[in-house]
């Protein structure tokens, strides 16, 4: 019997040693030197302090600063540690009544905008912690923005078709503009 259980053992130690230090140690060092910003967060910092991640989604909900879409990460939203969409279904009453009270704030907050509102400007992404939003929505935006910090809507505009990233190896995904490098390239704007 202990020639079977020896064996057992030895295998189980020699893949713990590899699948729990050797391969993590591995693939951490391999992220530090060819993607070293993603792999330590990808934070911004701005006047030496760290004010976010340009992967994950705040709430601004200042009418100076462009808006983030809707979350659904824990009871207030934008909650790292409760990360997930709502799972309501598309006939659901409270997504109905959801979607509609968000396009009705929308409105109420933008009333210079008059064409239809961009779907991710009242919907939540999956994780609610999305960092972009789509470039119709930044652009549906700009007005009150703009009238907010007492600058040209051209200026703001400027600003938001400079930040728009287009889709990623030229084919995966939507362009979309990351709001936090926005809004702070809206507070360097004068």
């Amino acid at each position: 019997m202990l020639s079977e259980i020896k064996p057992a053992i030895l295998i189980t130690l020699i893949f713990t040693i590899l699948t729990g230090l050797v391969y993590p140690f591995a693939i951490t060092g391999l992220s530090q030197v060819l993607f070293p910003h993603q792999a330590n967060g990808s934070l911004i910092t701005a006047n030496g302090k760290v004010i976010g991640s340009s992967l994950i989604g705040q709430n601004f909900a200042k009418p100076e600063y462009f808006h983030p879409r809707p979350s659904a990460a824990g009871d207030k939203g934008y909650d790292g540690m409760a990360s997930g969409g709502t799972n309501l279904s598309p006939t659901n009453p409270a997504l109905q009544k959801r979607l509609y009270d968000a396009a009705d704030a929308f409105r109420k907050e933008n009333p210079s905008f008059s064409g239809a509102i961009p779907a991710d400007a009242i919907t939540t992404s999956a994780s609610g912690l999305d960092p972009h939003i789509s470039p119709d929505s930044a652009f549906a935006q700009c007005d009150r923005v703009a009238k907010a910090r007492s600058l040209p809507v051209e200026q703001v505009r400027g600003l938001v078709q400079s930040h728009i990233e287009g889709r990623q190896l030229g084919f995966l995904g939507e362009p979309r503009v990351n709001v936090l490098l926005l809004n702070l390239a809206l507070d360097s704007a004068k």
